[in-house]
């Protein structure tokens, strides 16, 4: 058919694809100005993905973008860290050095994780916020380098991209905020079976509006005609057009393969069997390519020229003779850089190594390794050691396999690609029982492991163990964000130690209950302190040791959070003490916050802040900004607590500041949570959002995002948006969940929920969140939650004070919070402030609160920096003064700067509140409004504009009465009853029935009592 036509293996004529590629290059075009783009193309094998890629590409470069391309390269079943990333910025370090240089400035060494070229890789430090700091790092850089030009970076083959490929360009797609920058990913979609380890990844996009999908489709019969067109060079018959469709099925490369095949001579017989097609074009080539290509196929996606010489054994006429008729025959393509060799597709490549012969397979792959432990500037040295691992492995030689995969998974860590570290781990322990003993024997735990549970043995000279690589891989797991394997890890450990009994086997015990203790706290399994306690038995009565300070050091931790007290102190200092004495100066520096922390809940504050003080500078001095960061948080939590609320900023600044050049985004969270605490207890209300927000876009785990979310109802429960403060009292449930019982997580909480529900109306709701609250109990040092809690309650009741409905309980009410109020401690002026409150607020709750009991509070909170407290202190003083006919000039004056604070905080319930109190009593709230005689005749619910008959309602609804009720009472319908309230609710700004009743009580609309008398009457 296709005669003497001379014919080219792929069509010069773009075909089909007109709405694909209009989506890439619109995307191109809003990144240019200014808006990243996220970008996925999927498609099967042999569709089209690459030649839609580069026809788009094309177009960018003409536009002067700067294009830089990573290939996800398979090699085993581990994968290279970071491979296609590594490629991309490679290039566009070659393209523009001098612009990455000034992006890169200052973190070349962390950066250097993905790019070695960078500088030495550091060992440390090792953490669950690592990965979090290299990957926000690599955001930066691509941001930076995409400020003043479009960049497009393309990763090809996702399908094959190991973990921490898969991880950071999530992070990329989820974070990136500015820069004229596209990010394109390809995928082989017929590959992503159920269990592919890039369908949750792809589920995780599809959620993101920002990520656009592009999926080919196979071609249509008349595309398929367009493309024999462009490889024929002219019209193909319409027979040949139909049994190439037929065949290909519409797949692009398919089409190519037959048309070579038939232009090679195999015109009849062409099996349909997808294995066959694509060997058949291999098979006619002379036997030194086929040879070749057999050496390409198994050695990976790309083989570098001079270790292909190496495996070849060919001389380099006849590797050059052979690589000549392979690229010829469009079967081979030299790389864009000329380094090395790959298959033009990757279904050949892949048909080929399925082509060899069990034997044949390990004996290439000996001679991969062979070639790269002779001469190891081979290949690039951050690939050498995780290739060498592959080729050992599928040689079939243990004992080379084990050493190689041990070191390529110390290559992995210092790279913080802990999923490929955990891999190549499991692989190791896979291959530990068919290692020869000797070769076993000769393994240093030092030479392999970081984490190796101290157990009173020297890790330099006793022979690794399989506990020493289970030891690595759970952390491995953990700081991989695999907590689930991690943890079935930790018991496969343990079930090989159930019947330890020397010191050291102990000791290692102890570590891993250690390590399951957090992994079952952050799993919502338990709260750890199960597996805490069994590890203190195990360590009972030995030696000093590491592993012994490091199991007192977080039972003391845990104390200190859930169940505070004298107890958890002296495990604190003894901890300190056994981890001095070992000369583990981490360890030692984490038990002194825990010691400084529990000193001053216990009393002692000066010593303890002392003490935080001090390990924050020698963590900053010895370079440990994970531990500085825990002081600093440590540091300013213990400082809000004991009212120096100024302080606590300043030092959550120096913080931040700290923590954010070593990219520790979980602390910097907490920092800036506890800065927001502090903001909004000195008035700085929208600083305060505006970190808290901050807050929940750099956390990276819950509890901090839990946080600040209860930071925020806090703002929008002052300022009187019920609806805004209920949803982030929601949002903060959900992130602590409901294994969180730190109380000083759940205290806030509490106290959020009971003025929600005292705002809305719903003050049997608000007592049993009380109640709740207090049978919980409040620990030692967690006064600070406790008496915004109280007070909150004790506000609550006395608001409610003549509604019918609240009556019946409210002497055991307030009877609860007096005497929880008598339990709490009272350290400092702040929270003596607080209890002078409550005192009042609850007399209040009685009816016999006076002039002098608010005139204590105001004195005691006027000291204070607290504007919102003073505020609404002065509030209730004025009302006093007002009701008990008291100095009216004095009332004023203090209505009048409370009115002014409200305003400046955008308190608006409260400003409300002034506003009818001052309307109410004829008094002007500023110096412009004209004063103006009482009048003891005048209608208190004037002001609000309400009408007689709404009036009516209102008193009705105030008394807890339901529509119908409401319609009988006053002869109307219920409908026209319903009317009323809708009106009444958008006159006085609430949002419910229980709203209105709540705020026509606090504001004393009506006389006690006076809502269940007859409105006939």
């Amino acid at each position: 058919m296709l005669g003497g036509v001379e014919t080219r293996s792929v069509s010069p004529v773009f075909v089909g694809r007109a709405d694909e590629l209009a989506v890439l290059t619109d995307a191109f075009a809003r990144a240019a100005g200014g808006e990243p783009q996220a970008l996925l193309i999927a498609g099967e094998a042999g569709v089209g993905k690459t030649r839609l890629t580069e026809e788009f590409l094309g177009d960018a470069t003409r536009q002067a973008a700067v294009v830089a391309i990573g290939g996800c390269v398979e090699i085993g079943a581990e994968g290279l860290p970071f491979a296609p990333f590594s490629t991309a910025l490679r290039t566009l370090r070659r393209r523009l050095p001098e612009e990455f240089a000034a992006a890169a400035a200052g973190q070349e060494d962390e950066l250097a994780r993905i790019l070695p070229e960078l500088g030495d890789t550091p060992r440390g430090p090792h953490d669950e916020e690592s990965t979090h700091r290299l990957f926000e790092l690599t955001a930066r850089l691509l941001e930076r380098l995409a400020a003043d030009r479009t960049v497009v970076l393309v990763l090809e083959d996702l399908h094959w991209a190991d973990t921490s490929t898969r991880h950071l360009l999530a992070y990329l797609y989820r974070t990136l905020i500015s820069g004229r920058l596209v990010v394109l990913a390809t995928y082989r979609a017929d590959d992503i079976h159920r269990r592919h380890p890039l369908r949750p990844l792809l589920a995780e996009l599809d959620r993101l509006r920002t990520v656009q999908r592009v999926e080919l489709s196979r071609f249509n019969r008349g595309e398929v005609r367009r493309q024999l067109a462009g490889i024929l060079a002219s019209q193909p018959d319409e027979s040949l057009v139909d049994t190439v469709f037929d065949r290909s099925d519409g797949n692009a490369f398919f089409v190519e393969e037959l048309i070579a095949s038939m232009e090679s001579g195999c015109r009849s017989g062409l099996t349909a069997n997808l294995r066959d097609l694509l060997l058949v074009r291999v098979e006619v080539l002379p036997e030194a390519a086929q040879r070749v290509a057999r050496i390409v196929a198994e050695g990976g996606s790309t083989i570098e020229y001079p270790l292909l010489r190496a495996v070849a054994g060919l001389t380099e006429d006849e590797l050059f003779e052979a690589l000549r008729a392979a690229v010829g025959a469009n079967i081979l393509l030299a790389t864009p850089d000329g380094d090395g060799y790959r298959f033009r597709h990757s279904l050949v490549r892949e048909a080929v190594s399925d082509d060899l012969l069990p034997g044949e397979r390990a004996r290439v792959n000996r001679r991969y390794a062979e070639a790269l432990e002779a001469d190891d500037t081979l290949v690039r040295a951050e690939e050498r050691i995780i290739r060498l691992a592959s080729y050992w492995y599928y040689a079939n030689d243990p004992a080379k396999a084990l050493p190689a995969a041990l070191e390529g998974s110390v290559a992995a860590r210092r790279r913080h690609a802990y999923s490929e570290q955990l891999r190549l781990l499991e692989r190791a322990m896979d291959l530990w029982d068919s290692t020869p003993e000797e070769v076993r024997e000769a393994l240093r735990p030092a030479d392999y492991t970081e984490v190796y549970p101290p157990c009173g043995c020297d890790p330099a000279t006793t022979p690794l163990q399989r506990l020493d690589l289970l030891a690595e891989a759970t952390v491995a797991a953990r700081f991989g964000g695999e907590r689930e394997r991690a943890l079935k890890i930790t018991k496969i450990a343990l079930r090989m130690l159930e019947d330890a009994a020397a010191d050291q086997d102990l000791l290692r015990a102890a570590w891993f209950w250690t390590e399951r203790s957090g992994l079952v706290a952050s799993l919502a399994r338990g709260d750890g302190w199960k597996e805490l306690g069994i590890a203190q038995d195990l360590v009972r009565g030995l030696p000093p040791s590491q592993v012994h300070a490091e199991v007192l050091v977080k039972a003391a931790g845990w104390g200190m959070l859930h169940n505070p007290g004298p107890d958890n102190l002296a495990a604190a200092e003894r901890a300190a003490e056994y981890a001095r004495m070992v000369g583990a100066e981490d360890v030692e520096l984490n038990a002194r916050i825990t010691v400084g922390c529990l000193r001053t809940d216990a009393g002692e504050p000066e010593q303890g802040l002392a003490e935080l003080g001090s390990v924050a500078d020698r963590a900053i001095s010895l370079g440990l900004p994970m531990i500085a960061g825990r002081a600093h948080i440590n540091l300013t939590s213990q400082l809000e607590s004991r009212g120096r609320s100024r302080e606590a900023v300043e030092r959550a600044e120096q913080g931040v500041e700290l923590v954010a050049k070593a990219r520790l985004l979980d602390t910097e969270a907490w920092l800036r949570g506890n800065m927001a605490e502090s903001l909004y207890s000195l008035g700085r209300w929208d600083e305060a959002a505006e970190t808290a927000r901050r807050t929940l876009s750099v956390a990276q785990s819950a509890a901090p995002r839990g946080s600040a979310s209860a930071r925020l109802a806090y703002i929008a429960l002052a300022r009187g948006e019920l609806t805004e403060a209920a949803t982030r009292l929601a949002a903060a449930h959900q992130h602590f969940g409901t294994h969180d019982s730190q109380p000083q997580h759940r205290i806030p909480l509490y106290r959020l929920t009971v003025g929600v529900a005292a705002g809305e109306g719903r003050l049997a709701d608000a007592r049993a969140e009380c109640a709740e609250a207090v049978g919980h109990g409040f620990p030692l040092g967690h006064h600070r939650y406790a008496w915004p809690l109280l007070l909150a309650a004790a506000t609550a009741e006395a608001d409610a004070r003549g509604l019918p409905s609240a009556d019946a309980g409210r002497d055991a009410a307030v009877r609860l919070i007096r005497d929880a109020a008598r339990t709490l401690a009272t350290p400092v002026p702040v929270w003596a402030a607080h209890a002078e409150y409550v005192r009042a607020e609850l007399l209040r709750a009685e009816g016999r609160d006076s002039v002098a009991d608010w005139s204590a509070v105001e004195e005691q909170v006027r000291v204070l920096e607290r504007p919102y407290l003073l505020a609404r202190a002065r509030h209730r003083l004025g009302e006093a003064l007002l009701t008990a006919g008291g100095d009216r000039e004095r009332a004023v004056g203090l209505l009048r700067a409370a009115s002014a604070d409200a305003e400046r905080l955008g308190a608006r319930r409260l400003r409300e509140d002034l506003a009818l109190l001052a309307q109410r009593a004829r008094l002007p709230l500023t110096a412009h409004e004209a004063p103006a005689a009482p009048a003891a005749d005048t209608d208190p619910v004037e002001a609000l504009g309400l009408t007689s008959r709404e009036r009516d309602v209102l008193r009705l609804v105030a008394a807890g009465q339901t529509n119908r009720q409401v319609a009988e009472e006053l002869f109307i319908s219920p409908k026209t009853a319903s009317v009323h309230v809708s009106n009444i609710l958008a006159k006085l700004g609430v949002a419910g029935r229980g709203e209105a009743a709540a705020l026509a009580h606090r504001l004393r609309l009506f006389a006690p009592g006076a809502g269940q008398q007859s409105a006939r009457a």
